[in-house]
């Protein structure tokens, strides 16, 4: 029978450790694989193994190429084969800049021989730094927490991505005794951010119950339908004390000029924006919007299915297809524009005001000279 693996994801190393050690506590079997990637720019990373008792091995590792990848390639994966013969559930603490994405990915491999199964994918969080963490505009290579000499990511991206990710959020109670634990209103605005960015993500504080985390595989592909911009089931409009969430749908395609121009100021007045949207000069392009703390990413999703033969239609996995089937107009077919805006007092009529006003105009065509899009979604592959 294959042995349960469990990621615990965090930027937050205490958080994360506090989360482990109630795992060991609940499980008597269970051990933690740690990989200390301080130096992993350097190629050199530490592997770190305990159990409730403590620390069963400690070994220094050498990286032919010092990045996060390498570090999950070359050893964790061997490393979770070797442990699985005694070990149940195995915890595999991740290093504050690794999303979990990355190792639940590369665990779906013939290497592992059904020894294995992800079981569960559990984030962490500071109810005291997350709120600021994730209006941090911050490099992570700025903030010291990089994994890698050419890391390129924003720390709130990364605290983002952990987040919605991640299949279980859990809350650590960090202040040791007599103290009376994380003030009560830090925890109750942790729980009213994270309502809006993983509405549908269980969410408990350490002294409640953990999310049961021996159960049955999950599928790498199923967690990242939940996520990718194609299939993702975005956060409906809500409004709580603090913080308001809007949406923003119509059919009409965008005049790529006057949204670019608009983009920036979308993402300074909101903390987090995600969704897809079409431009009207590329109608069989579906594009992704992910912004966080002010920053903007772009990308191509690929082809809108209405822009596909029906051959590739078929062959194409079931979230897909049903994805599409919830968006499918006769105009326009799964083109649409679906935007999620997340942020405190959001202004929901000036937000739509402002969409509204990118939206092609009746007889209107964009200029094709005029398209500063280009830059970012049609770069070409090295040769």
């Amino acid at each position: 029978m294959s042995v349960p693996v469990v990621l615990v994801a965090g930027l937050h190393g205490p958080a994360r450790a506090a989360l482990v050690d109630r795992l060991l506590r609940e499980h008597p079997r269970a051990e933690v694989i740690h990989h200390d990637l301080r130096r992993v720019s350097d190629g050199e990373v530490v592997r770190i193994v305990r159990d409730a008792h403590g620390a069963i091995d400690r070994t220094e590792v050498r990286l032919a190429h010092g990045c996060v990848s390498c570090t999950v390639r070359d050893d964790l994966l061997p490393e979770l084969l070797r442990r699985a013969a005694f070990a149940a559930p195995l915890v595999v603490d991740l290093w504050d800049c690794v999303e979990p994405r990355t190792v639940a990915e590369a665990m779906d491999c013939a290497a592992m021989d059904g020894s294995v199964r992800l079981t569960a994918v559990l984030t962490a969080l500071d109810a005291e730094h997350m709120p600021a963490d994730l209006c941090r505009g911050d490099l992570l290579r700025e903030a010291g927490r990089s994994g890698s000499a050419g890391d390129g990511r924003y720390l709130a991206e990364v605290l983002a991505r952990q987040i919605e990710y991640a299949t279980a959020l859990v809350l650590p109670e960090l202040m040791p005794a007599p103290l009376p634990g994380v003030p009560a209103e830090d925890l109750n605005l942790c729980r009213e951010i994270l309502s809006h960015l993983a509405p549908t993500t269980p969410l408990t504080v350490t002294t409640g119950p953990l999310p049961p985390v021996t159960g049955p595989g999950l599928c790498p592909a199923d967690l990242a339908a939940r996520v990718d911009p194609a299939t993702a089931v975005l956060p409906c409009e809500v409004h709580t004390d603090g913080i308001d969430t809007v949406v923003w749908r119509d059919r009409r395609p965008l005049h790529p000029a006057r949204f670019f121009d608009t983009a920036d100021t979308l993402a300074a007045e909101t903390v987090r924006s995600r969704g897809r949207f079409w431009l009207a000069n590329r109608p069989d392009r579906m594009i992704a919007w992910d912004a966080v703390a002010g920053v903007v990413g772009i990308e191509d999703a690929g082809a809108w299915l209405a822009a596909l033969p029906a051959a590739e239609r078929d062959r194409l996995p079931a979230a897909r297809a049903l994805a599409a089937d919830l968006d499918w107009s006769p105009e326009h077919g799964d083109r649409v524009q679906h935007l999620v805006f997340t942020g405190p007092d959001l202004d929901r009529d000036r937000i739509h005001s402002l969409l509204e006003s990118c939206l092609l105009a009746p007889g209107e065509s964009p200029d094709p000279a005029d398209d500063p899009f280009a830059p970012f979604l049609d770069l070409k592959e090295p040769a």
